[in-house]
Order: C-alpha cells, then sequence, then structure tokens
C-alpha cells in the first residue's frame, strides 16, 4: 500500500498542507452533505430523536493509541498508519502515567484497549500489558495480525496468551480478493496463518479462556450486515476452508472520516453516505455507544472521547479548574473519575456511530 499512487498522493498532501487543514476539509465535505437534509448539530439531533443528552459516565475502558507507525497501510483506516509514521510513539513517561491512572481509579477502570498503527511494535506495549495484568485489568490487544511475522515478534503468540489479553484481529472479509483490496497484496494468506497461529496457543478455541474476536468493516459506502448472521458465515468459510476458529465476530461502520472521507470525496458519494447514516439513525444505539464509559488516549498523552475524534484532533473539552492549558492531557487529570458529568465533544462524523445496529469497537451496540 505504501507504494500505491492514492497513498503518496495522501502523504504530499498531508506533508504539505498538515493534518489540521485535511481534517477541516474533509469536516467541510460531510457538512455540505448534511445541509440539504436539515440536519442539526448531532448532539441535538441525538436528544431530538429519543436518545439520552451526550456525557461522559465513570470511565470503565482506557483505550491508548500507543503509536501510529504499522506494517500496513490499510486503504480504510481512519488512523492513518503505515510504514512512514515512525516517530509518533508514546514515551515511558506517558505509559508510567497510565498506569498511575489506572491505580488511582481503584478498580473502575476494568478494560486496557491498546491500539495503534501496529500496537505490538511499539516499545511501551509489553510493559503495558505486564503492569495492567498485574493489576486484574482486562487488557485488549487491537492486532493487524501480519505482525506476527514482523523481526522480533516470534514469541507473540505466547506472550500475549500467557497474559490472557483478549485478541482483536482485523480481518475485513473472509475473501482473500476482498481483504487484500482493503488491505494490500497478500495480507489475507498471512492473516489467516496469523490466526492459526493463535489458534495453536489456544486462541479462539473453546474452552481455553482465551478470545480472540475478529472485525468486519465494509469494503465500500454501505452498513455492515447484521452482526450475528455475519458471524455465522465467517465461521463456515474460515472453518470449512482453512480450519480457523474465533470466539466472536464484531461488526465496524466505516467512519467518514481520513482514509474513507476520501475514497467518498473521489468516488462522489459523501452526500449518499451520509444521507445513508442519518436516514438509519437507531436511538438505542446513540444510548450505546462507546465514548459514554470509555476514555481515549494518543501516543503523547492527550484525551479524547474517542478514538475517531483523536484522529480528528478534536480534543476532550476543558471545563472550569482544569489544571494546564491546551489539549488535556493524562498529566492535567489526578483521576479519571474527576471527567463523569462532562459533555462529550461531537460532529456530523458521530453518525457513523449510531446507524442502523450502531458500531464501537466492541461491535454492534443495539
Amino acid at each position: 500500500m505504501e507504494t500505491d499512487e492514492e497513498f503518496q498522493l495522501a502523504q504530499r498532501r498531508l506533508k504539505e498542507e498538515g493534518q489540521a487543514a485535511l481534517t477541516r476539509e474533509e469536516r467541510a465535505r460531510r457538512r455540505r452533505a448534511l445541509d440539504g437534509l436539515d440536519v442539526p448539530h448531532f448532539d441535538e439531533f441525538v436528544v431530538r430523536n429519543g436518545a439520552d443528552a451526550l456525557v461522559r459516565k465513570p470511565t470503565t475502558i482506557l483505550q491508548v493509541n500507543i503509536g501510529l507507525y504499522c506494517n500496513q497501510a490499510c486503504s480504510h483506516c481512519h488512523v492513518e498508519s503505515s510504514p512512514l509514521r515512525d516517530r509518533e510513539v508514546m514515551s515511558k513517561r506517558t505509559a508510567d502515567r497510565l498506569v498511575e491512572l489506572i491505580d488511582a481509579a481503584d478498580g473502575s477502570v476494568a478494560t486496557l484497549d491498546i491500539t495503534g498503527g501496529a500496537p505490538e511494535l511499539m516499545e511501551q506495549f509489553r510493559p503495558l500489558v505486564l503492569a495492567a495484568r498485574a493489576r486484574g485489568v482486562e487488557v485488549i490487544d487491537r492486532c493487524n495480525l501480519t505482525v506476527l511475522y514482523e523481526p522480533g515478534q516470534e514469541d507473540l503468540p505466547r506472550f500475549l496468551a500467557d497474559n490472557r489479553v483478549k485478541v482483536v484481529a482485523s480481518l475485513p472479509c473472509y475473501s482473500e480478493s476482498n481483504t487484500d483490496a482493503q488491505r494490500g497484496r497478500g495480507v489475507f494468506q498471512r492473516s489467516i496463518q496469523a490466526l492459526r497461529d493463535l489458534n495453536a496457543v489456544g486462541y479462539g478455541v473453546e474452552g481455553t479462556g482465551l478470545e480472540l474476536d475478529l472485525m468486519y468493516n465494509p469494503g465500500g459506502a454501505f452498513l455492515p450486515p447484521a452482526q450475528e448472521k455475519l458471524e455465522v458465515a465467517y465461521r463456515s468459510e474460515l472453518g470449512d476452508a482453512y480450519g480457523v476458529s474465533f470466539t466472536r465476530l464484531i461488526t465496524l461502520t466505516n467512519m467518514p472520516i481520513k482514509r474513507f472521507a476520501d475514497q467518498l470525496h473521489r468516488e462522489g458519494k459523501t452526500e449518499e453516505y451520509m444521507k445513508l447514516l442519518v436516514e438509519n439513525f437507531n436511538p438505542a444505539a446513540a444510548n450505546g455507544v462507546m465514548c459514554r464509559d470509555l476514555v481515549s488516549v494518543s501516543w503523547d498523552g492527550r484525551l479524547f472521547d474517542c478514538d475517531f475524534n483523536q484522529q480528528l484532533d478534536m480534543p476532550m473539552p476543558r471545563e472550569k479548574g482544569d489544571k494546564g492549558s491546551g489539549p488535556l492531557t493524562v498529566f492535567d487529570v489526578d483521576a479519571l473519575a474527576m471527567l463523569t458529568g462532562r459533555r462529550l465533544a461531537v460532529d456530523n462524523h458521530c453518525f457513523g456511530c449510531t446507524a442502523g445496529a450502531g458500531s464501537s469497537c466492541s461491535g454492534a451496540t443495539a
């Protein structure tokens, strides 16, 4: 993917214009697409259509992006990770502060959700896993599967299994052609081998307690099918053809941001897709959005309401009395409990999480 012409163009624009300018541009496209639908701001729309106001509940999930470097550069990636992004990596100081915040939460943080990039390639990945597991906190590793075959990762399946880390693996389709179209030539076969290697140490095998979830996202401008029905197809196709087993399937709606937003723009489908999301708004999905009880932390320690906001540089809103200045960071809060009750930062991309059965990092929400 890093040699793809469109990828190279995106990288040049990022370097020349800067991330802030590109983010403003795609936001304006979404706004223009909604103008003809007479759609108010997202938080007003939510309440007007029967869902609860968007405020924070107590934090139970700490989701951490520990770096944007990745051994892949997928066409749907909302993080825009790639092998070129090797400087945006979490420091030990920031990782240590995360552990302090987990300690200060007195057990209320149940899950440390580690993502990237390819998080396993980051220096702070294994120390964070060990620290969280020592405290009885569940750890999720959001794995692209092919990382298992990067230099130095030969023991990764055993490390994950020994620490009973839950693996959420991206496999956008059980079709080789569809997966390779999104993620690069040869990725599907390497992913299948990685799943077999994870199965070999007990992942996705009934009775082991080692969870291996697969994550699906659509290959175009449409909503994912029903999660339960698609899971049946995944089990049949992967089991029969490749002898692969897994715990459950998670479906994720493509968010109209970053690389997917660029794709929509190139294909002239931005308005069509935004209309699809709005017309399929589900109040139950809105009540279950992950941002209500999740805190997202960027590689440099800034706080966000979700990973999508993080990639759009929409930091958690400051309130009177907060320490420091500028974007709120892990060093500005004494405990995550002080964030409870705050309003959430939302915008028109949030319709992606509330359409149909809903979408979150844990799958459907309604």
